[in-house]
């Protein structure tokens, strides 16, 4: 609606101060000229605001005009009352200044509205952790956020999964992402984009000089490049397997990132037909953790590895325990 689009327009030159027209037109998916005509529209209602043409022109509210209309539908805010989802802020120090925020809002609500809110705060919960996701270790957001804030680079010492060695780099931050519950800071490292999980950050150091990020690059860019590396490994080794029905729930949960399509399920069958795709032989061990709820019909080499991957267990589990502090081959003393 246009009464929308105007009250939009009016917020967004409060917070912004000079805009592009075309950022608005982007933002609210109009044509610039329609942007141009609710500026008029605007300004013949007798809200103070100009354009001005150039190549660092825009759209401005006159200097000190400010107004105090909220004009938030039921929906908007019922919207803002669910963003207290437990966490994030209490990650970022921010707990508290989110319930002043709230308080704020609700009291700047028309009356109509605020009983609506108030049971949304009640009767909706977003809890971004996963199930059992066991221990987390602490994570020290505050330095990173520094950074951030401050448009400065970073020193950071980091450790690698999998590796023992802690590595130094230089970044420049773009920001921090939760992701299910994991915070990651999201930067480039000679301008190319990387991703550091923020628990794995044994100690960071906010530099004096100004961060050098990419030209018209934004964190939600380099985020959307991170994640697709991440979501879009390449494959190559299709694997089929099939999966006992009583255990299909938690072979999809699982085995989410690498199946190539849901189970064709009948709803009838003992047994269930799934296809996979691994980057090599070996990832398709985390099937061994179904046991024999889950069975590799082909390729051939993945039936080997994991046939030899189960003998190894057997035979550690086979051989007798030995006593604490021995060495394997060593002979035992008597008595």
């Amino acid at each position: 609606m246009k009464s929308d689009r105007l009250l939009s327009i009016l917020l967004l030159l409060q917070t912004r101060g000079r805009v592009p027209a075309r950022e608005l037109a982007e933002r609210l998916e109009v044509s610039v000229r329609t942007i141009y005509r609710d500026v008029e529209a605007l300004s013949a209602s007798g809200v103070p605001v100009y354009a001005e043409r150039g190549r660092h022109g825009g759209i401005e509210l006159l200097a000190g005009f400010r107004t105090d209309v909220t004009g938030l539908t039921a929906d908007e805010s019922r919207a803002l009352f669910i963003l207290a989802a437990q966490g994030a802020h209490a990650a970022l120090g921010l707990d508290a200044a989110l319930g002043s925020a709230l308080r704020k809002v609700m009291a700047a609500l028309p009356a109509p509205y605020r009983p609506a809110a108030e049971v949304t705060s009640r009767r909706i919960l977003v809890d971004a952790t996963r199930w059992r996701g066991g221990p987390q270790q602490a994570v020290d957001l505050d330095v990173l956020q520094d950074a951030v804030f401050t448009d400065r680079r970073l020193r950071l010492r980091y450790r690698h999964s999998g590796q023992s060695a802690v590595r130094t780099y230089t970044v420049d931050p773009y920001g921090l992402v939760s992701k299910a519950g994991v915070w990651y800071l999201v930067a480039d490292r000679r301008a190319t984009p990387r991703l550091f999980r923020a628990d794995r950050v044994r100690s960071a150091t906010v530099l004096d000089d100004p961060v050098r990020r990419r030209a018209g690059v934004e964190l939600a860019d380099v985020w959307e490049v991170l994640r697709r590396q991440v979501e879009d490994r390449p494959g190559g080794l299709e694997v089929t397997v099939r999966v006992r029905r009583d255990r299909l729930g938690m072979f999809q949960r699982m085995t989410a990132a690498s199946l190539v399509d849901l189970p064709d399920d009948d709803g009838t069958s003992e047994w269930v037909t799934a296809r996979l795709s691994y980057g090599i032989v070996r990832e398709a061990r985390q099937l061994l953790a179904f046991s024999d709820r889950v069975e590799v019909l082909s390729p051939p080499e993945v039936r080997a590895e994991l046939a030899r991957a189960a003998a190894s267990v057997a035979r550690l589990y086979e051989a007798p325990r030995l006593p604490e502090g021995a060495s394997e081959g060593a002979p035992e003393r008597g008595p």
